[in-house]
């Protein structure tokens, strides 16, 4: 008998051409982390019945559950079912409740039938069906033979997530529960992760839990993976570890988990019943909409103002000429400028605002290309400004998103050291 190990199959050409972001494969992979089912490999294989068999040839050799994304849908290039049930030698046989079920919800939406859509009915003789509560494409949960568990989700992530949490979860609690397994993530800005892993390098070693460091787009980050039989065990175990990590890692820490700068600026604001305005110039409104991508940020975020020219920054922030001219638009003492007309015109309590040079032209020796100045206006009035240098390697789009998030950064440390 195979040791119990899941493996991943996502099936679609369009995940091979890169035209979708493959997100189903790592939410599978969290969830069978949660239920504590090892997890050893992942396959993406495209539209082709030959290939699809290839990749069962080789997952039925070496995994007892096999879990597959995609293909479930009606058009032609939908060949998941009928090939899984061809590898294995079964017939397909429509199911009455299926078919039933998909007329209902097209008479509901108004939506017409086709001959094609009568596919979707039919599953492998023996197969039982994995409800899709959203969606017209059922899955299956199936045993083709003894020590292998088949499951199979459309590729359709808002309908996997429903299955998966109200049929596929249950189900595998109770046929492999042994324990489970949680992580928590600790999250870093203005920290290198090599830095961050020197200052953690003794932890690495731990056996459960588990600390393992990555990096993503500037952020680092510290994964602490536990297991045990329960959920509140495995939480006791990664508690300490957490702790330790904090107090040595202090303030680069914003966040844990699903946290972003963004949502967590915005919860000191609301937490602090104030309001915040932004000025941008070289990230062209980059901050504002990291800022309202938190749901509920209208009750602290009133707006911004793009102040791409020069004379945009005179007309709308009181930005002086002769400063401009004298310093240049890329400067200390315009950015504070900058700040200070933002809270001004919009009548906010803060008010935060960027200039910089994010190439990959337009830099100087004086001013090369990734200086940026980002300064803060806080409701007494007073403004300072910060300068920021980021390597012109890096390219404009990643000076843009770098600035945008050391500046929320910045903001975040102030409330930090205010309150």
């Amino acid at each position: 008998m195979k040791k119990l190990g899941a493996e991943i199959l996502c099936i679609g050409t369009e995940l091979l051409l890169g035209e979708i972001l493959n997100s189903n494969s790592q939410y599978i992979a969290q969830q069978l982390a949660i239920l504590g089912i090892p997890h050893f490999y992942q396959t993406v294989v495209g539209d082709n019945p030959d290939r699809i068999h290839q990749a069962l040839t080789i997952a039925a050799s070496r995994s007892n559950l096999i879990i597959t994304t995609g293909g479930l849908g009606p058009t032609p290039d939908d060949l998941t079912t009928e090939a899984i049930a061809n590898f294995f030698d079964t017939p397909l046989e429509e199911r009455p409740e299926i078919w039933q079920r998909i007329q209902q919800m097209y008479a509901q939406t108004g939506r017409t039938l086709t001959p094609n859509n009568r596919k979707q009915a039919l599953l492998p003789k023996g197969a039982d069906i994995l409800t899709n509560p959203v969606g017209t494409a059922p899955g299956m949960i199936w045993e083709p033979q003894p020590d292998l568990l088949i499951l199979t989700f459309p590729g359709v992530p808002s309908e996997l997530y429903e299955m998966w949490d109200q049929v596929a979860s249950p189900f595998l609690q109770a046929k492999y529960g042994q324990g489970t397994f949680h992580s928590r993530v600790l999250l870093y800005w203005g920290i290198a992760e090599s830095a961050l892993a020197a200052k953690v390098n003794h932890l690495f070693d731990l056996q459960n839990p588990t600390v393992a460091p990555y990096a993503n787009y500037g952020q680092a980050r510290l994964r602490i993976t536990a297991r045990a039989n329960t959920q509140e065990e495995v939480i006791a175990l990664i508690a300490p570890v957490e702790a330790e990590i904090r107090e040595i890692t202090g303030e680069f820490c914003y966040g844990t988990d699903d946290d972003s700068l963004s949502s967590v600026v915005g919860q000191i604001l609301k937490e602090r019943g104030e309001t915040l305005a932004v000025a941008e110039s070289c990230t062209g409104g980059g901050l504002g909409e990291v800022l309202t991508e938190v749901a509920g940020s209208s009750r602290y975020f009133l707006g911004g103002i793009i102040s791409y020219s020069n004379e945009v920054k005179m007309a709308m922030l009181n930005v002086d000429r002769q400063t401009l001219e004298q310093h240049g638009a890329v400067s200390a003492i315009v950015a504070e400028q900058m700040a200070i007309g933002v809270k001004e015109q919009l009548k906010s309590d803060w008010g935060i605002s960027i200039t910089g040079i994010a190439g990959p032209d337009g830099g100087t020796t004086t001013k090369p290309v990734g200086l940026v100045y980002v300064a803060i206006a806080d409701p007494e009035g007073k403004v300072a400004a910060i300068e920021l240098k980021f390597s012109p390697s890096r390219g404009r789009n990643w000076i843009r998103k770098a600035t945008v998030s050391s500046a929320l950064d910045l903001f975040r440390k102030r409330f930090v050291m205010i309150g």
